[in-house]
């Protein structure tokens, strides 16, 4: 009987663990049957708990690799690709520490979607704070508020531009509400909530880009790491 891939139809050999095109597992649906047809049985040991984690390890993988890419991103202090990226980065390479502490031949999609969650929630964290004290050490302790405020009041009114008022009165808008928003943000309440607004997005944005990154980490374990037969 001809043993095909169930994501590829590709033919399968009975020896093989993995599809040799496209890499999915190979899993028996029952024992008997598989050694009725001369299969062994030899998926015991590589798909146990291979969709569980066991968090002790997890964790100290996705510490260890979230908490200094968490800092490099909080040093860039905008939404920046390469931030993003690094994150990503990180998440998989925390899944492939987990895999190795354990020993385990492969780990699902999954898993590695929920080591990356973990890794995103602490990066995320600590690239707000590393951001957050950047920030603050930059106006109070390097004494740079003026240049801080005069940058970002020349980025307002570059928005709020004779032309975009003109295009807002068109558009049925009046002029009050425009210069009411402009003054909430030019305010310090306003600049205050547009920068922790930023902050949130950029944690945010690093979360997903981390699960992203955890279940690619998973997906090139399962290509890469072949169990035993």
């Amino acid at each position: 009987m001809e043993i095909t891939c169930n994501r590829c139809h590709r033919t399968v050999q009975v020896e093989d663990c993995y599809c040799p095109a496209c890499g999915l597992p190979q899993l028996f649906y029952s024992a008997d049957e598989a050694q009725a047809q001369g299969q062994p049985e030899r998926w015991n040991e590589a798909v146990r708990d291979a969709g569980t984690v066991a968090w002790k390890p997890a964790l100290r993988a996705a510490l260890l690799l979230a908490v200094p890419a968490g800092v490099l991103c909080g040093g860039l202090r905008t939404v920046n690709l390469l931030g993003l990226f690094w994150m990503a980065a990180a998440a998989a390479w925390a899944v492939f520490l987990y895999v190795r502490s354990q020993k385990a031949p492969w780990i699902t999609i999954g898993a590695g979607a929920r080591i990356g969650l973990v890794t995103g929630l602490l990066g995320g964290w600590t690239a707000a704070g590393a951001t957050s004290a950047t920030l603050f050490a930059t106006r109070f302790f390097f004494h740079q508020g003026k240049s801080i405020d005069d940058l970002w009041q020349s980025a307002v009114n570059q928005q709020f531009s004779p032309q975009f008022s003109q295009q807002w009165i068109t558009a049925g808008g009046d002029a009050h509400s425009i210069a009411a928003y402009k003054a909430l943000l030019l305010s310090p309440q306003g600049r205050a909530g547009m920068v922790l607004s930023g902050i949130l997005i950029f944690a945010f944005a690093l979360l997903l880009f981390a699960v992203a990154g955890g279940a690619l980490g998973a997906r090139l374990m399962v290509r890469t790491r072949r169990p035993g037969v």
